[in-house]
């Protein structure tokens, strides 16, 4: 028995795609003309929606868990060239830096060195870069953020 029609017409009546449309007893939809012949037959349950088929969690989910454990961190997973991480490191820690410098918080000699340690990758980031300006003195005032 042809339903494609019958099919057509649930869709529209349904707000779904034709795909998406099921049907039952293909008998008593066969002899469906009219929208209130669908409509009763989607009431009575020979006509039904057929649920959209969603994308799976579960393999983000299971990966998220091993990289709480702490896995997926080898040479393999890092993303980004060496020079590149490098270079987002340092770019707000010059930037800072010339902040202290134009600020007076530090001298042209001690801003010399900091630059160069900076550049051999010293500081991991500007809270370290604080942390060892506090701890040898050489920040005049108070820094404000």
């Amino acid at each position: 028995m042809d339903v494609s029609s019958q099919k057509r017409l649930a869709a529209k009546i349904l707000k779904v795609g034709i795909s998406r449309v099921r049907v039952k007893n293909t008998k008593e939809v066969a002899e469906a003309i009219t929208r209130s012949d669908i409509k009763r037959l989607i009431e009575k349950g020979y006509i039904y929606v057929v649920q959209k088929k969603g994308t799976t969690r579960i393999h983000a989910n299971i990966i998220r868990k091993q990289k709480k454990k702490g896995r997926r961190r080898g040479a393999g997973s890092k993303k980004g060239s060496i020079s590149s991480k490098w270079t987002e490191k340092v770019r707000p820690l010059r930037r800072m830096l010339k902040e202290l410098k134009e600020e007076n918080k530090i001298d042209k000699k001690n801003y010399r060195k900091l630059y160069l340690m900076v550049k051999g990758g010293f500081f991991r980031n500007k809270g370290h870069l604080l942390y060892y300006l506090k701890e040898q003195g050489i920040l005049k005032g108070k820094r404000m953020k």
